[in-house]
């Protein structure tokens, strides 16, 4: 018999509009339900202490490096993310401690009780619910990752102590727009007046707009990598760590940072969190440099952070993942895999609406596929990957499921001593963690 726990998250799952299984007809276009379900809860959002997280790519690394940062200078940090990976109860956290599945069950009870006169969808029940439960826990401070967007995310109801922006690219353009400006302008929507606001890379075709933005709001804007560098000076060692110098443009030395991250687009992440860090100072904590470097040593472990760049075996054969899933999260991440210099085995699935004709020419013909769906609506059928994939000389078998394909993959890597790597969708590598 279901537990009161899996009833609650079964009305969430298939009750609701859901974007993660259903895509566009799940998207709500204003934030009147959300400040319904808000004010109905008594506000809890105007109690907490927010940075609020934007962009198409990294604003899950960004924020679970300033999670990792303020919890090692004594802080209580909650943090609010999406989509999960495996466990619903992964979007709402304190210290990388789930929210408790009686929490959940409760909200849902009270919600189904009342009488709101509205049909809200999923991802404004579960914002709603973490502002809720994080009110009542009284965190020193809120990270809050926007879901789509900005200006009409559901998340975009706070007034956050500090806005980052840590990049745009072309991604969501059915609902954001179909260029970059315009994309950067949907994203800016969470800069507010006085506000200061972190952009974490300079982009010639967007800085313009969030100057702009900024400007009109008399906020504070600084851009990351304008205004410090960030050096790799030390791969994985004994310690398993990966090491970079951060600081001022033209410093000799900067703050030496060991972290158990990695993947190519750490360096800008960094970045962008150690700007956002240095703005906060004196909002009811010093920042210091010593905390920085013991909280980013161990960013998995005390954030809960998974999926990203993610080594699942080290070795026999070496298998990777990772949710980067649009162009701009993607380019890096094949280079990087092609400067391994081994063997590649991708096993790669996708959700229905991806843009492919940008995605897949990034990949090389010279690896061996393994096309799957992953087990939610939105995948596209395993046969379809393929046949897109052939038209861009992408060769390789399809798998009735991801976990199917994953181990073909490792058979076949383990013969030729190659290379394993998921990915495709955050959905994708859900199933192999």
């Amino acid at each position: 018999m279901p537990t009161a726990y899996q009833k609650a998250i079964d009305h969430l799952f298939t009750q609701l509009p859901m974007y993660q299984r259903t895509g566009a007809a799940a998207m709500k276009k204003d934030l009147t339900n959300i400040r319904i379900l808000l004010k109905w809860l008594g506000d809890p959002h105007e109690k907490l202490r927010c940075v609020h997280v934007a962009g198409t790519n990294g604003k899950g690394t960004t924020c679970h490096l300033l999670a990792a940062a303020l919890q090692a200078h004594g802080q209580r940090v909650a943090m609010y993310t999406s989509p999960h990976y495996q466990d619903f109860r992964e979007r709402i956290k304190i210290d990388a401690e789930f929210i408790p599945e009686a929490e959940v069950v409760d909200f849902v009870d009270r919600l189904r009780a009342s009488d709101l006169g509205i049909e809200p969808s999923f991802f404004e029940i579960t914002v709603a619910m973490a502002f809720d439960y994080f009110a009542r826990q009284n965190p020193d401070w809120c990270i809050i990752e926007v879901g789509l967007g900005g200006r009409l995310d559901s998340t975009n109801v706070i007034t956050p102590v500090l806005s980052v922006i840590t990049n745009i690219g072309l991604d969501h353009t059915q609902f954001l727009g179909d260029t970059l400006p315009l994309i950067a302008f949907e994203k800016g929507g969470i800069i507010k007046p006085g506000v200061p606001v972190v952009i974490g890379e300079t982009q010639d075709d967007t800085l313009p707009v969030f100057r702009d933005l900024a400007r009109s709001g008399r906020s504070q804007l600084i851009v990351a990598d304008q205004a410090y560098n960030v050096n790799l000076v030390g791969m994985r060692g004994m310690d398993n760590l990966n090491y970079f110098s951060i600081g001022l443009p033209g410093a000799e030395a900067g703050l030496i940072i060991g972290t158990d991250l990695d993947g190519p687009h750490l360096p800008k992440n960094l970045l962008t969190a150690y700007a956002a860090l240095l703005l906060l100072h004196g909002n009811g904590f010093e920042v210091n440099g010593k905390s920085i470097q013991f909280g980013w040593k161990q960013v998995a472990a005390s954030t809960y952070y998974v999926g990203r760049w993610q080594v699942l075996q080290e070795r026999n054969p070496y298998c990777i993942a990772d949710s980067a899933h649009n162009a701009e999260g993607l380019l890096p991440v094949i280079r990087r895999l092609i400067d391994l210099g081994k063997p590649l085995h991708i096993v790669l699935g996708v959700v229905n609406d991806k843009d492919l004709k940008k995605a897949l020419p990034l990949f090389p013909a010279t690896a061996t596929y393994y096309f799957v769906k992953a087990d939610i609506p939105r995948g596209l059928p395993a046969d379809a990957l393929q046949a897109a994939g052939g038209a861009y000389r992408l060769a390789g078998a399809t798998y009735a499921s991801v976990a199917e394909g994953y181990e073909r993959a490792k058979q076949a890597a383990h013969a030729d001593g190659g290379i394993v790597f998921v990915g495709g969708s955050i959905f994708t590598v859900a199933e192999v963690l």
